[in-house]
């Protein structure tokens, strides 16, 4: 997966919400700002009461919109 940031945050589904993976693997459907950083921790990128940065390009990669996108 060389070239991409460890995380990926797909483009809003029809359903609500915005699959996440972390290096290769779904770990749950985002539906706010919270969940992502929720799963960055869970993941190990972030600990647990640290402020986590989610416009860092080399961490996250935004498809289908940024961090305010979720409809």
């Amino acid at each position: 997966m060389s070239g991409h940031p460890p995380v990926i945050v797909y483009p809003p589904s029809a359903t609500g919400g915005r699959r996440v993976t972390v290096r290769g693997r779904i770990v749950g459907l985002a539906h706010g700002r919270g969940d992502v950083a929720s799963f960055l921790r869970r993941a190990g990128l972030a600990a647990g009461a640290q402020e986590i940065d989610l416009d860092q390009p080399e961490l996250i990669e935004w498809r289908g919109g940024d961090r305010d996108t979720w409809s």
